[in-house]
């Protein structure tokens, strides 16, 4: 991350300016919500300002809600308001799992489309990495923990790739209340190896930039992901006895 912190240069209110750098990398997300600032001497040393200008700045993105002072820990990026407020939306009502991957398919097959469109090598780097990482970690030993974070996060590069941020952070908020308020299809006999064939498709189809082909694996996907729940949720020991 030290390479992000170029000294700033005059002319304004040095506090200012220092407040302006950090919001810019964080609109480009090379920040993102959860990343802690260098501490204090150093990040003033890498920026060549005073602690005092940087405490200023520091004052003014927290009250602004963009940086969290946490004492004893650090500073921190935070969740966008908006996205807050989604969060607190969203997860303020019981959803059922019909809603779950409707809003699922909304999302994700459209961006998947946009991905394939707007995919840069630096974004089929991203794709790649989230893939490899998930398929490593369906290897036995399975941690299945993981395997559904580093699912969620290969849905996410997707949407990240697709470009749109607004998109990006409602498909978190999805993802948190598929986390919390359900168990893995993954789990499900034979659905790991499925899900991982899926992905494979996806993955392909927007290296291709093949926007259609990239909008009907996601589709397939989520429908093959939606269709196991059901059963799971209809008869849960047949399934997981294998029989369905």
């Amino acid at each position: 991350m030290d390479n992000l912190w170029e000294p700033i240069q005059p002319p304004g209110s040095l506090a200012a300016r220092i407040a302006e750098r950090i919001e810019e990398l964080i609109t480009a997300e090379q920040l993102r919500p959860g990343d802690r600032l260098p501490p204090e001497r150093e990040l003033a040393t890498m920026l060549g300002v005073s602690r005092p200008s940087l405490r200023e700045a520091i004052r003014s993105l927290s009250a602004r809600g963009r940086l969290a002072v946490r004492h004893g820990q650090g500073v921190f990026v935070e969740e966008p308001a908006t996205t807050k407020r989604l969060t607190h939306s969203l997860t303020s009502y019981e959803h059922d799992l019909d809603e779950l991957f409707a809003m699922r398919e909304v999302l994700e097959v459209p961006a998947a489309g946009w991905a394939a469109k707007n995919c840069t090598e630096v974004g089929i780097e991203w794709l790649q990495d989230a893939y490899d990482k998930l398929i490593e970690a369906t290897r036995d030993p399975v941690d299945w923990d993981e395997v559904q974070r580093l699912d969620a996060a290969f849905h996410e590069a997707v949407v990240r790739v697709a470009g749109n941020r607004f998109l990006m952070r409602t498909l978190g908020v999805l993802n948190e209340i598929m986390v919390t308020g359900m168990e893995t299809t993954l789990r499900l006999p034979g659905r790991l190896e499925k899900s991982a064939a899926e992905h494979t498709r996806i993955l392909e189809a927007i290296k291709a930039g093949d926007s259609r082909a990239a909008r009907s694996a996601a589709r397939a996907h989520i429908r093959g992901a939606y269709a196991a729940a059901r059963r799971h949720t209809e008869n849960p020991v047949a399934v997981e006895a294998g029989e369905l």
